[in-house]
Parts: C-alpha cells; sequence; structure tokens
C-alpha cells in the first residue's frame, strides 16, 4: 500500500471500460490462490496447534506471526502484481484491495503472540492495531490515487448521500443485526471487560473493512449512476469476500477466527448490493453499511466465544466446537441469504429510512429476546486464583499410623489450614468486601479466587500478603447439555485381563481381602451412582458428594471419565480392584477440563467432607476424610495452574496421612512430559500405564521430573474395562485407567492391615518392594524413540502388584 499504484483515469462509473477477458482470468487465478492461500494455513495451522496441546508439548509463539507473514508474501505478490500491470481500472482495484487485506492479515497475525489466557490484553492490542491500521491505510490509499470516485477524495459518500440513500445504513445494520442472531442464541459472553473490549475490536475491524472498501473500490465495480448491477454485486462482491477473507484470518486469537473465515467472505456480496442505491448526484453510500456490517459480523464470534474452548479436546461431544460449527453454519446460510435478497431488492428499490430504521428495532428486540430467553444471559468471564505468601506450616504434625491416628492427624491439619487462612487472609477479604468483588476464600492452598479482570490482578499483585495472581479459568455455558457418554462395550463375564495381571483376584480368592473398612475418594467428572457396579459401594450420608460446579445433590457423571475411573476402583463384577472399598466423589471435571479453583473445591471436600451448602471453613469433618485419593486428571497452564499451585495441598494430604494416588499424563511417549500438577510432587504416588504385554504405552507420560523420580509405578492403562453411566461398559484407553487401579491396590493392602492406615511411606515402599518389571523399552515401529535416561523414568519401580503387596502389608 505505497503510492506506486497509478490511479485509473477519472472517468464516471458510467463509461469505466470492461476489462478484458485476459485480466479477468488473471484476477479469477489470483482470487483462488488467495483463497486457497489464506484458508489451508489457518486450518492447518490450528489444527498442529491442537496436537502440541493434546500432546502436552510447549507450543511456540512464532507459529502464527510466521503463518502470517508468509501469507502476505504468498497472497500479496500476485495482488501487488494485479495493482500494477493491468490496464483495467476494476483489476487494480482488486488487486489493491487484496494487497492491502494481506497487509492488514500479516499485521494484525502478529497479535496472536499474546498468549490466549490474556484474552482481555488481546482484544485491547486488537482494537488499537486495528484502528492504527486504518489510520495508515487511509493516508496511504488516498496519497496514492487523485480521485476515490463518485464521492470524494476520501472515499466516503458525498455530501447528498444522506437523502437519496438514508435507508441504507440502517439495512446494513439490520443485516448485521441477523447475523448477530445466532451467536446471541448458541455463544456465550465473557466477563464486562473481555466483552467490552471485544467491542471496541470489532469496531475497529469494521472502519478498517470499510477504509480498504470505501467508494473508490466500489466506483470500479459499477457503483454510482447509472449502476451495473450485476458487476457490482458479483464482481465487486466477490473481491470484496476475498479481502474479508483475509481481514477475518487475522482477526481473533487461534479459534475464534475459524468462524470468520466461513462468515465474512459472504457478506462482500450484500456489502456490493448495498452500494447500488445512489442519491441524486449519483453518489453512493459509501464506508458506512461496510463499517456497521463488518463490524456486526466479527463482533458474534469475537465475544460470544472463548477462543481457548474452541479446541480438539472438546470436540468429543456436542461442546463449543460443535455450537461454533453450528452457529458459524447459521451465519453463512444468513450470509447467503442476504446476499440474495438485498441483491435482488436494492438496484430496483431502497425501502426508505423510517422502514429500514423499524427493521432495526424490531431485530434489536428479537436479538434481546433471543439472548434472554434460549440464550445463554449474564457475564460468564475468567476469575483470578490469588495466592498468598503464608502457607499453613505442617512440618511437626505428629505421623501416627492406624486409623485413629490417622484421624487425629486430619483434625490437626484442617485446624492449622483453616486457621492461617483466616488470619492471613482478613485484610485482603476486608477490601474485596468494600469493593464488592466477589471472591471465595480457601485454605488447602491459602488462596482467595476473585472475580476480576487485569486492572483487578495488577491491584493484587501488588499487596504484600500476594505471592502471585493465577487466571482461573471458567467454560462459558451450551445452549444444550453436552450429552451423557454411554459404553457400547459388553459387560464383564469375570475378572477382567487387568485385574488377573496384578493379582487382584487372587488377594479376593485367596487372602479373602477386598477393601472392606476403606473409603476412595474420587475427584473427576463425577460418578453415575445407580451403575450396577458401583452402587452398593457409595458410603452415603450427607457429606459423600459435592458438585461445586452444578450443585448436584447425589452423584452425577455426564462424560464417563469419573465412572469408569471409579469403577477401576472398588467397581463390583470383576472390574474393580477393591469392590469392598466404599466411595466418595467430587466433580471437578466439567465437559473434561477444570481450573485451579475447582480443583481446590474438590481436594478440601477429600480432605473435611462437608455437608450440602455447608462452608468448607467451619463445617468440615476431618474424620470423614477418605483413606485414598485417586485423581485421574491433572492441572496443564491452559487451565490456570502454574507448576507449584497444588504443592501445599498435596503436602497437607501427606501431613494428614491421605495417600494421594495421580495420574502420569498422557502425553507420551516424549521425555519430561511428566509436568502438570499434581503428577510431578514427590509426596503424590505417579502412575503410568502398560497394556496386555506388559509393555508401557506410548502415550505414557515419562520423566525425568527435576528432584524426584517419576512415575512411581505402572499398572495396567490399555484396553480397560470399566463402567460407563446408564449402567453400560467401555473400553478405554490412559493412565487415567491405571491409576485408580493402584489407589484400589492401597485400599486392599490398609483393609488387610488396618495398622498400615496413613503409614504413607511404609506404604509406598511395599508398592515399590513388591512391583514386577515390565518392558520400558520403546517398541518396535511404536512413537517412542528414547529411553529418557533409563527405564525407572518410564516404568518406575515397575507393575503394580496386588497379591505381593497385600501379603508383605501382614494380612
Amino acid at each position: 500500500m505505497q503510492p506506486v499504484y497509478p490511479p485509473a483515469p477519472p472517468l464516471p462509473p458510467s463509461t469505466v471500460p470492461p476489462p478484458g477477458p485476459l485480466p479477468v482470468v488473471a484476477a479469477v487465478l489470483v482470487g483462488c490462490w488467495t483463497v486457497a492461500a489464506v484458508l489451508l494455513p489457518q486450518l492447518v495451522s490450528w489444527i498442529a496447534e491442537q496436537i502440541l496441546l493434546a500432546s502436552g508439548l510447549h507450543q511456540p509463539v512464532w507459529i502464527w506471526p510466521v503463518v502470517s507473514l508468509v501469507t502476505v508474501v504468498a497472497v500479496g505478490v500476485p495482488a501487488l502484481l494485479l495493482a500494477l500491470l493491468p490496464r483495467s481500472g476494476a483489476v487494480r482495484a482488486t488487486g489493491r484491495a487484496w494487497l492491502a487485506g494481506a497487509v492488514a492479515l500479516g499485521v494484525l497475525g502478529l497479535l496472536r503472540m499474546i498468549p490466549a489466557v490474556h484474552h482481555e490484553a488481546y482484544l485491547a492490542a486488537l482494537a488499537l492495531v486495528a484502528a492504527l491500521t486504518a489510520v495508515v491505510a487511509a493516508r496511504l490509499l488516498r496519497a496514492g490515487t487523485t480521485t476515490a470516485g463518485p464521492g470524494g477524495r476520501d472515499g466516503t459518500a458525498g455530501p447528498g448521500g444522506r437523502d437519496g440513500t438514508a435507508g441504507v445504513t440502517p439495512l446494513a445494520v439490520a443485516a448485521g443485526l441477523v447475523l448477530l442472531l445466532p451467536w446471541l442464541w448458541l455463544g456465550a459472553l465473557g466477563g464486562l471487560l473481555e466483552t467490552v473490549l471485544a467491542a471496541l475490536a470489532a469496531t475497529a475491524v469494521g472502519v478498517l473493512a470499510g477504509v480498504l472498501l470505501d467508494v473508490g473500490f466500489w466506483a470500479r465495480f459499477g457503483a454510482g449512476r447509472p449502476t451495473r448491477p450485476a458487476l457490482l454485486v458479483l464482481g465487486g462482491g466477490a473481491v470484496a469476500g476475498v479481502t474479508l477473507l483475509l481481514v477475518a484470518a487475522g482477526t481473533g486469537h487461534s479459534g475464534a477466527q475459524l468462524a470468520m473465515l466461513l462468515t465474512l467472505p459472504p457478506v462482500g456480496f450484500v456489502l456490493g448490493a448495498l452500494q447500488a442505491p445512489t442519491d441524486p448526484d449519483g453518489r453512493p453510500t459509501g464506508r458506512a453499511p461496510v463499517r456497521w456490517l463488518v463490524g456486526l459480523g466479527v463482533f458474534g464470534p469475537l465475544a460470544f466465544t472463548d477462543p481457548e474452548e474452541v479446541t480438539l479436546l472438546l470436540s468429543t461431544t456436542r461442546d463449543v466446537p460443535f455450537w461454533v460449527m453450528v452457529a458459524a453454519g447459521a451465519g453463512l446460510v444468513v450470509a447467503l441469504g442476504l446476499s440474495v435478497g438485498y441483491g435482488v431488492l436494492l438496484p430496483r428499490r431502497v425501502p426508505g429510512r423510517r422502514f429500514a430504521t423499524a427493521a432495526v428495532v424490531v431485530l434489536l428486540v428479537a436479538g434481546t429476546l433471543v439472548y434472554a430467553g434460549p440464550g445463554q444471559p449474564g457475564l460468564h468471564g475468567e476469575r483470578l486464583l490469588v495466592v498468598l505468601r503464608q502457607q499453613a506450616d505442617l512440618r511437626d504434625v505428629p505421623a501416627t499410623p492406624g486409623a485413629a491416628g490417622r484421624d487425629a492427624r486430619v483434625r490437626e491439619v484442617y485446624r492449622r489450614l483453616v486457621d492461617t487462612a483466616d488470619r492471613t487472609q482478613a485484610d485482603l477479604r476486608r477490601e474485596l468486601d468494600r469493593l464488592r468483588l466477589a471472591h471465595t476464600p480457601y485454605y488447602l492452598v491459602n488462596a482467595i479466587e476473585v472475580d476480576g479482570g487485569p486492572a483487578v490482578r495488577a491491584w493484587l499483585s501488588g499487596r504484600p500478603e500476594v505471592d502471585r495472581v493465577l487466571v482461573s479459568q471458567r467454560l462459558r455455558p451450551l445452549p444444550a447439555p453436552a450429552g451423557t457418554s454411554r459404553g457400547d462395550a459388553a459387560g464383564p463375564t469375570g475378572p477382567e485381563w487387568n485385574i488377573r495381571m496384578i493379582g487382584a483376584d487372587r488377594v479376593w480368592s485367596e487372602l479373602d481381602v477386598d477393601g472392606s473398612g476403606i473409603t476412595v475418594g474420587s475427584s473427576d467428572s463425577g460418578v453415575d451412582a445407580g451403575h450396577p457396579t458401583l452402587a452398593a459401594g457409595f458410603r452415603g450420608g450427607d457429606d459423600s458428594w459435592y458438585d461445586p460446579w452444578e450443585g448436584s445433590r447425589s452423584p452425577r457423571d455426564r462424560s464417563g471419565h469419573g465412572t469408569h475411573t471409579m469403577g477401576s476402583a472398588v467397581g463390583r463384577d470383576g472390574i474393580g480392584v477393591a469392590p469392598g472399598a466404599n466411595w466418595t466423589g467430587c466433580v471437578n471435571l466439567d465437559r473434561n477440563l477444570g481450573n485451579p479453583a475447582h480443583y481446590l473445591d474438590c481436594l478440601q471436600f477429600m480432605l473435611a467432607p462437608f455437608p450440602p451448602g455447608g462452608d468448607p471453613f467451619t463445617d468440615g469433618r476431618p474424620e470423614r476424610a477418605p483413606h485414598v485419593l485417586t485423581n485421574s486428571w491433572g492441572c496443564p497452564t491452559i487451565e490456570g495452574c502454574d507448576p507449584q499451585v497444588l504443592r501445599p495441598a498435596t503436602a497437607a494430604f501427606d501431613a494428614a496421612g491421605v495417600f494421594v494416588v495421580a495420574a502420569a499424563g498422557n502425553t507420551g511417549p516424549y521425555c519430561a512430559s511428566i509436568d502438570d500438577p499434581p503428577a510431578p510432587y514427590a509426596d503424590v504416588l505417579t502412575v503410568g500405564a502398560v497394556d496386555r504385554s506388559r509393555r508401557v504405552t506410548d502415550f505414557s507420560s515419562r520423566g525425568p521430573v527435576p528432584g524426584v523420580a517419576k512415575p512411581d509405578l505402572v499398572a495396567p492403562g490399555a484396553g480397560v474395562r470399566s463402567a460407563m453411566p446408564g449402567g453400560g461398559y467401555s473400553v478405554l484407553d490412559g493412565t487415567s485407567m491405571a491409576t485408580p487401579q493402584v489407589a484400589g491396590v492401597v485400599a486392599l493392602m490398609w483393609s488387610a492391615n488396618p495398622a498400615l492406615v496413613g503409614d504413607l511411606d511404609g506404604t509406598r515402599r511395599i508398592l515399590r518392594e513388591t512391583a514386577t518389571p515390565v518392558d520400558a523399552s520403546p517398541a518396535p515401529g511404536g512413537e517412542a524413540t528414547s529411553t529418557c535416561g533409563g527405564a525407572a523414568n518410564v516404568a518406575g519401580a515397575g507393575l503394580v502388584d496386588a497379591y505381593a503387596a497385600v501379603r508383605s502389608a501382614g494380612v
């Protein structure tokens, strides 16, 4: 976009000669190339980013800037040739628009270097950069032309345009509101600041589009008097659509732009139709319809979706990716319908201002009703987890073994944790109350979750009692429940292969131990308490179930993950290791994702269960804490955790004598892939996975972990049959499936020898000493290529042996 573009001859539109066939063919070929050069890299880069995310690998910040710059070159070079070489004014205008759009893509695409967790900062930067780009582009384009078209040098409509085209801008607003309707119905807003910044960013992008597609552009395609509707709507609309594709590709964080790539390009035809009406002096409407229509078209996906939720991790059910696809598809249909309707109507007759304004009012009312009715009204922004500097000192809690000793330890740990939190949080809680900032205190980690954005975060970070402030991610609501996952596998006919491999069935039959007297607690997606293999094991009472996400009063599970893992721990009919043990549950995963606060909600409930509606600080019952915790989850940075955020929580369980088992993760075969809390912590027993041939699976995460040997053990985790909601069964893979089996083994050990209850060091020692060797070498033809520094970093002490461990524990 430099003043090297030679201006077209200053002819009125009626005398603009039609382009020859060769320039038109060249423009069509360049247009097709541009579409491919934009869509393919955008889609491939997003998929690559999702694969890295699912694999637990670092996502380089340079991916999107490089993609954007490569696209600028790939699109910009042929567009520049179109802008310089042909004699046709329309073809040159095409080249200029596409070149400017490519540059805009490159500039805006650089902003994706801002981490997605800082979405407000990204939106603020997008608004600023898009506005500055619009200003610069307007000056360059003005300097490069002698006359922009019928409206004047600045590309706006002349003074007479306000009368003859008075209804066109309201019609553009009406079209934009129709485009917004699917998002009002199917999407959900973030926080207040996030929504305001999204509106500002959408406005700035609309202004930028208005600069790129000004009156001078449309004049080259027959805007003015007499109007050439076919060329204007079809030719100009197609060129404008490709330009909007380029703008859309640079707008929004990774994931948010995908919907715009589908919905914005057809808007070009609508814009072409909106330029057909002219005022008595032959001037079209100018930039205002472009600004309004593009701005509203961008606002929908920018404000009503969280780009971090547009992920393959949520694609297995009707979650955010599904509804974004539905909304984008609806937007595409709407845009095409508007193109046909406006394209046929406006060149013939323009509705008056009153009619157009009335249409806007009707659509505003309809949009409000849709949003407040079937939509998801309200604000659903992220919150902040404020971690305080002082954590409770638990170093001298007496490590008394046995059931009575363990209960006394849990009570003492609970008392110290609550006392520390009450004392050190008092001033901050008073200040938050004064500022009317909603907040939730925690004691297991001395922290407070606060409702606030970047400004509140900066203020909190500067307070002397605060150690650090993390973003506590919140999932936005769905227009309909994601649905319940139900298994399609046959039920068990006896002890499953994994049960037999670790010898749990021999423990039942030969040692007469089944886990009776021990309670296993699960923090997961929930548990189906009505499943025939789990119904009898639910501990019951008013303090055995907690759902911080939805507040359900009885156990439930939609995803099936929690039901499957609990079945492997304590399920009957041959699927669980300790079928005589009881269980309690808590929902820390909603739609397969969590956040630091809800992980703490469940962990606090496990340390000191409380009745429905109870206060964890005052109504906790530490003597009712489960003996063993199974945790088939990890808290990655995308959910808001840092490496040490849950460290005080696991230290508290260690001091309390509660045995914590955690999944290593499924990000193998990469070395050093055990990195999401709580798996890397020394006071957690971390479990990897093996297959039927006793070989460590490729997906099982591996060490080394700095300062500690991980994983501790492995257990069967490939092709494990267990319970699913609704009474069904499913065969699943993962260290999530291996982890509850080790928790079940601990339940068997402590059931066999109650004196071992609370003796965490002794229990860990027995488990390691009785483990059996496995094949930790890379499988031929598999993904693993490294031994990661030795077998201990791949398989730990080996395969857990339930029979040997229980015998060693002392029957």
